[in-house]
Formats: structure tokens, sequence, C-alpha cells
């Protein structure tokens, strides 16, 4: 009985060691941390920039991160962006990690490339996010209707291509402080039908419903932004994506 007990307790001190081991390996690495995420499908293998297509002046792989940057030695003369080219999915949820140092940029969802404008130039909805913390968190329309639900908002956008406040989701200033300005932060958009909703560290943000027939778009490309103006770093890790059923 004594071989048989001890037998038992070591089972359960190695399971318990092995839990444990998982635990820490996730902390240590982001993107074994993304496969423990139920549904999702990281998009980003945390190493090469494979699936994914920029401008190779502003962008590459740091520290586990997709990262673009500009400097006073080589700027960009517009709002650049890296684009996933491995599908344009409709319904989903996008789950993922970003720090900055200056400037702005955003993720961009169900967009769409304007060639015509120039290469790596898209425009659809956007998590708008800033150095300055003014906007992080909200929904931008890039190269479309502008500021369409700012932090702590819920709005509708009518046919009239304007938003109009329903609701909301919290105080812009209370939830400002989840910010953690020049750390990692964690963002999720989700998009369902044609409504939004946009979190940051846990906390809902702001959710819009886009009623504008003309504008509104069902499905399209999600890239990353790296804005023209001063200089800036943005990186971006732990990107995971789960297309959600109808």
């Amino acid at each position: 009985m004594y071989a048989r007990l001890t037998g038992q307790l070591r089972r359960v001190s190695w399971v318990a060691m092995a839990g444990c081991f998982a635990v820490s390996l996730a902390l240590l690495n982001p993107a074994v941390a993304a496969e423990t995420d139920e549904g999702f499908t990281p998009v980003f293998d945390g190493k090469t920039l494979d699936g994914w297509d920029g401008n190779p002046q502003f962008w590459r792989v740091e520290d586990g991160a997709i990262t673009g940057q500009t400097t006073k030695e080589n700027p960009t003369k517009a709002n650049t962006f890296i684009v996933w080219r491995k599908g344009q999915p409709a319904d989903f949820e996008l789950r993922f990690e970003f720090r900055m140092a200056g400037g702005n940029s955003g993720v961009q969802y169900r967009s769409v490339e304007l060639e015509k404008v120039g290469k790596w130039v898209c425009g659809g909805y956007q998590y708008d996010m800033d150095a300055a913390d003014q906007w992080t968190g909200g929904i931008y329309a890039e190269r479309d209707r502008g500021i369409v639900c700012i932090r702590g908002q819920k709005t509708v956008l009518g046919d009239d291509h304007k938003p109009k406040t329903v609701g909301a989701v919290g105080d812009k200033d209370e939830l400002k402080k989840l910010v953690k300005t020049g750390d990692w932060n964690q963002g999720s958009i989700m998009a369902k039908g044609f409504q939004f909703v946009q979190t940051l560290n846990g906390k809902v943000m702001c959710e819009m419903t886009d009623e504008d027939k003309e504008m509104r778009r069902k499905d399209g490309l999600i890239a990353l932004q790296l804005h023209a103006g001063a200089p800036m770093k943005i990186q971006f890790r732990n990107i995971r994506l789960k297309l959600l059923k109808d």
C-alpha cells in the first residue's frame, strides 16, 4: 500500500510540474500563449514576416514583434501599412499586443488597399492608437469617414456618414488610465455583422454599429499602420485570429 501511494504521489507531482512548466513557457513565449486561446490561430509566427507584406524600408521583426519605424533620416511621406495577405475575414475576433514610442498607429480591419493612391496604402475601419493616448482604443475610419467612435462611446453610423452617440461604455478619462504608455498593451477587435467592439487591457473601450449602407464593409484586409510625421516606432506581437460563424 505504501509503494502504491508513493507511486500515486509521484504521478501527481509530475503532473503538477508539467502544468507549472507549461504556464511558465506561455508567459515567456507569447507564441505559446497564443496557441492556448481556444479557437484562435496565430497570424504572426514571432520570427518572420511570412504572410505579411509591407515596405521593407520601414518594417522588420524585432524582439519577436512586427516592428515599424521611421526616423529623421528615413521618414515616410504618407501613412504606410504592412498587410496580412492570407485572408480578408468578415466576422472575427482579433487579439494582439502593441507597444509604441511616439507618433500614431492603428490596426486596420475590413479594409481595402488603395492602389491608385499608392502601394501599401489602406482605408477602412481602424483600431486607433497614439503615443499621447488621446485616441487609443477608439475607432477611426482611415481614408473613409474619419473619427466614428471615441473611447467610452457607443455610436451608430447612419446614411449621412456621420456617427451618432447613443450611449456609453465608460468614462473616457477613466478608460485612459488603463493605457500602459510606452509599454505592452493588450487589444482586441470583435466584428460581427456590422457591430464592432474594441477592448484594451481587458476593458471595453468603444462599441459601434454601422448602418451606413453606402460605405460600410462586410469583409476586408487586416493591416498595421505606420504614420507619417514625426519619427516613431510601433510594435505588434501575439497576433491571433478567430473566425466567427454566422
